[in-house]
This record gives C-alpha cells, structure tokens and sequence, in this order.
C-alpha cells in the first residue's frame, strides 16, 4: 500500500523541515499513528498509517499560512501517492480544507494530531518529563484550562473523537499509551 519507503519519506519531509520541534512532533505521529493500526486491526497497513503521520505536516515549517494547501504539490513532487496525500490533507478539515477524514486512519490523525501536542505540554510539566507516568487525570485537568497548550485545540480534539465515535477519555488514554509505545525511540 505504502508508495514511499519510509526513509524516502523520511528524505522528503526533511526537505521541507528542519526544526527540531517539526521533525519531532513528525516522529511522534510516524509512531502513534503505527500504534494505532495495530491497535485497531489495521497492522497490515501500519506503515502506510505511519507514512501519514510522518509526512501530515510536511507543508507547515516553510508554508504555514498554506497549510494542507501546499501539501499535495509537496508529495507528489516527491512520489507519494493520491491516497496518501489525501489522507495527509484531511486532517486540515474544515481548517484549511474541505477534505473530511474517511478512513478510520484519517479520523485517527485528525484526532490526535492536535491532542499529542497537549499530552507532551503535559508531561513536560511532570518531574519526569515523560509520558511514561502520565495519567489520565492529568491531562484532563490541564485540558480543562484553555490557556495551558492554547495552540491545541480543543475543538478539533473534539470533533475527531466524535468522528471516531468514542468518548473523549478514551481518545485520551489510547493516545497517552501510543505515547509511551513510541517515546523512547524518540530519544534517539
């Protein structure tokens, strides 16, 4: 399924991205993202998941304000294919696109794109700077305070866990523990 290797996806985003910051948060969905397929039944396509993840920012270091817009020149340029880049612009629904999250994969990044930016504001908050020991509760209350993570919305979170059809808990804690799945490789 996957039409790019990942290293040669790995080779693009790293033509369009090179903060430290981008290519984490990259990483971060290349492995929530192969998390989640095996997760929900998906484990043959989890590295077409994963490319998703990797690759679902690739416009936004150098083209913010053309964010999902930009996007689709960038992968094909690169090889990528049509369902690839449609899933990597359907997490921009109803932000920069009108392109809606089908696949259980696009409603899943357009979900926790978002929210795994506030879980890692909330564990950088912790003594232990990790997700390891990360609960719950603790994230909760810091999504309850709209000026904690303010660049994450809330909203959006919202709204994928509604297209995903679970309570927003759940979404919370399957995320956290996609988190802790792929931290460590992080590190490296």
């Amino acid at each position: 399924m996957a039409t790019l290797t990942r290293e040669q996806a790995w080779e693009l985003l790293t033509k369009y991205n090179k903060e430290a910051f981008h290519l984490r948060h990259a990483r971060t969905l290349e492995g929530v993202m192969r998390w989640f397929a095996q997760e929900l039944g998906y484990g043959q396509e989890a590295d077409h998941w994963a490319l998703v993840g990797l690759l679902h920012d690739i416009d936004f270091e150098l083209y913010p304000s053309e964010h999902c817009l930009k996007a689709p020149e960038l992968l094909r340029a690169g090889g990528a294919d049509e369902d690839l880049i449609k899933s990597v612009v359907s997490h921009g629904y109803q932000l920069t696109v009108e392109v809606k999250p089908e696949h259980e994969m696009e409603k899943v990044l357009y979900a926790v794109d978002e929210l795994t930016g506030l879980i890692w504001a909330s564990a950088l908050m912790r003594p232990s700077k990790s997700v390891s020991d990360l609960e719950l509760k603790s994230v909760k209350k810091k999504y309850k305070t709209s000026t904690f993570a303010a660049g994450c919305s809330r909203e959006v979170i919202e709204k994928g866990a509604k297209m995903l059809g679970w309570e927003l808990d759940q979404l919370i804690e399957k995320t956290i523990q996609a988190m802790r799945a792929v931290e460590a490789s992080l590190n490296d």
